[in-house]
C-alpha cells in the first residue's frame, strides 16, 4: 500500500521561476529523478511529477521576453565582470569580445539559478543588449515590421502591415537605450550627446533612424526606426495591394515616360518615398539621373544615377551641405532628370526653375494633404528661399513647372493608397492655380474586418498632354 502524506510538496513561483519545496516522508519524483528538499524545476516547456501513485503534469509558458529583473542583474554583472563600463560605445564588436560575453552569460545564468527555461532566452537578450541592438534585434529582422518606436526603455511599439502594435519588449534601462543609439550612430560618423541630442541618420542597409535624447526626449532616450524594403516594390505591387487601379498605374507611368513633372504629397508614413522609387524605376535606362535626400533611401535600378546626400555640420558648425546647396549644385551635373527627396525649404524654388529649364520629368515630395494644399505648400517653401518674388510670380512657376500632383495617403486602417492624381493646369484671371482632378479614390464604407472600403474612379477629365501619353500608352 502506498504512503500518502498529508504534504508531499509544494509548488512556489517566483522571478526565478518554479520551486519544489519537498516535505514528504516518501520523496516526489520529478520526471524520473527522486528529488529532495528545496528544489528548481529547470524545465523546457513542461515537467512531470510523480507522488506515490499519482502524476501531475505541469506545463509552464515561457515567459517571451524573460524575466526584467534577472536580465537586468545579470546585465550589471556582465558589465562588472567585464569591464565593459570602459569599452568606447560604438566600438567594433570583435569575434573575441562576443565570445567572452557569452561564455560570461553561461556562467552567470548557472550562479543566479536561472531556470533552464529562460536560460537561452535571457543570454540572448543580455549579449544583444550588451553588444548589439537589444530587443531590437529581431525586430528588424522582422519582414513584417516596418517601421520600430522606442518610446521609452519600457515602451517599444512597431508598425506590422500598416497598424500599430505594442510589442511587449523592453530595454533594462535607459542606459541601455543611450547605448544603443551610440551604437548605431558612432559608425555612421555621426555623435549624439547633450550639446547635439538629437540625430538623423541612414543605417547601413538604407534604413532610416531618428534618435532623441534628454534633455530634449523628456522620457528619457527614444528611436525611430523606418526599416528600407529590401525587395523594391513596382507598380504592379501597389494594384495587386489595391493602392491604386491599374489604369492610374499605367497612367504615371506612361506621365514618368514623357518627362512630365511630378510631385508627389501626403503626410508622414503616407508612402511618399516608396511610390517615388517606384515612378522613378519608368525613367529610361539611358538618362542621367541626380537623386538628392537628407538621408538616401531611394534605390533606382538605372545605371547612370548620381545620389547625393545633405551633411550636417560638424563639430565647429562647419562642412553642412544642405538640399538646397545640392540642388543647385546638381543643375551643373548635366543631369537629364533631378530627383529630390523631400522639398521642405527654400529648394523648392530651385527645383521649379529646374523643372521649368531644360530637366523636364524630375520629381519630388512634399508634406501636405491634398493637391491644392500642395501648392499652398510649394507657395510657402519658395517665400522661404529669400529670394523676394510677388506672390503671383511664385504661382506663375508653379503652373509652369509642375504638371501632375500625386496624392498618397494613409487611411484609418492603415492601408496606402493614392487618393488622388490631379494635373495643374494654369494660373486663373484671379492668379490662382488651377487644379484639376483626374483620379480619386472614394470611400463607400468600412468592411466586417475593419478595412475600409472604397473605389478608385476616373473624374472624366482629360489631362492637357493626352496626345503625347498615347504615343507610348502602347508600351506602358
Amino acid at each position: 500500500m502506498l504512503a500518502v502524506s498529508r504534504c508531499h510538496a509544494t509548488l512556489t513561483l517566483s522571478e526565478q521561476g518554479l520551486e519544489l519545496v519537498e516535505s514528504s516522508s516518501q520523496g516526489t519524483r520529478v520526471g524520473s529523478e527522486l528529488v529532495r528538499g528545496v528544489t528548481a524545476l529547470f524545465q523546457t516547456n513542461s515537467l512531470e511529477l510523480h507522488i506515490g501513485g499519482y502524476q501531475l503534469d505541469c506545463r509552464v509558458e515561457e515567459r517571451e521576453h524573460g524575466a526584467p529583473d534577472i536580465r537586468r542583474a545579470i546585465h550589471q554583472k556582465l558589465i562588472e565582470r567585464l569591464d565593459l563600463a570602459r569599452t568606447p560605445r560604438g566600438q567594433q564588436v570583435t569575434d573575441e569580445l562576443r565570445k567572452d560575453v557569452l561564455d560570461v552569460l553561461e556562467q552567470l545564468v548557472l550562479e543566479e539559478r536561472v531556470p533552464l527555461h529562460l536560460r537561452a532566452k535571457i543570454v540572448r537578450d543580455v549579449a544583444d543588449e550588451a553588444l548589439g541592438l537589444g530587443p531590437l534585434e529581431t525586430l528588424l529582422s522582422d519582414p513584417n515590421v516596418s517601421e520600430i518606436m522606442v518610446v521609452d526603455p519600457n515602451v517599444i511599439y512597431v508598425e506590422r502591415d500598416g497598424r500599430l502594435e505594442l510589442t511587449g519588449r523592453s530595454f533594462s534601462d535607459a542606459d541601455a537605450v543611450r547605448a544603443v543609439i551610440e551604437r548605431i550612430v558612432t559608425p555612421l560618423g555621426r555623435r549624439i550627446d547633450e550639446a547635439s541630442p538629437l540625430v538623423d541618420a541612414r543605417l547601413p542597409d538604407g534604413s532610416r533612424v531618428n534618435a532623441v535624447i534628454p534633455p530634449l526626449a523628456l522620457r528619457g532616450p527614444c528611436i525611430t526606426i523606418r526599416k528600407f524594403r529590401a525587395g523594391a516594390l513596382e507598380l504592379k505591387d501597389l494594384i495587386e495591394r489595391e493602392s491604386l487601379s491599374r489604369d492610374m498605374a499605367r497612367f504615371l507611368e506612361a506621365a514618368v515616360r514623357v518627362r512630365k513633372n511630378i510631385v508627389i504629397s501626403g503626410g508622414t508614413g503616407s508612402g511618399k518615398t516608396t511610390l517615388l522609387n517606384i515612378l522613378s524605376a519608368a525613367i529610361p535606362r539611358g538618362e542621367r539621373i541626380v537623386t538628392i535626400e537628407d538621408a538616401a533611401e531611394l534605390s533606382l535600378k538605372q545605371s547612370h544615377v548620381v545620389s547625393l546626400e545633405s551633411r550636417p555640420p560638424n563639430l565647429e558648425g562647419k562642412g553642412e551641405y544642405t538640399i538646397r546647396d545640392l540642388v543647385k549644385n546638381a543643375l551643373r551635373m548635366r543631369p537629364d532628370r533631378i530627383v529630390v527627396g523631400e522639398c521642405r525649404g527654400g529648394e523648392a524654388l530651385d527645383m521649379l526653375q529646374a523643372m521649368n529649364t531644360g530637366h523636364e520629368g524630375s520629381m519630388t515630395t512634399t508634406h501636405a494633404n491634398s493637391p491644392r494644399e500642395a501648392v499652398g505648400r510649394l507657395e510657402t517653401l519658395c517665400l522661404m528661399s529669400g529670394v523676394e518674388l510677388p506672390l503671383v510670380a511664385i504661382r506663375r512657376q508653379i503652373a509652369g513647372s509642375v504638371h501632375l500632383i500625386v496624392q498618397q495617403s494613409r487611411l484609418a486602417d492603415g492601408s496606402r493608397k493614392v487618393t488622388s492624381i490631379a494635373e495643374v493646369v494654369e494660373v486663373d484671371e484671379r492668379g490662382e492655380v488651377v487644379v484639376r482632378e483626374l483620379y480619386s479614390y472614394q470611400v463607400e464604407g468600412t468592411g466586417p474586418d475593419g478595412r475600409i472600403v472604397g473605389k478608385f474612379i476616373a473624374t472624366g477629365y482629360l489631362p492637357s498632354f493626352l496626345v503625347e501619353l498615347e504615343k507610348v500608352g502602347d508600351a506602358c
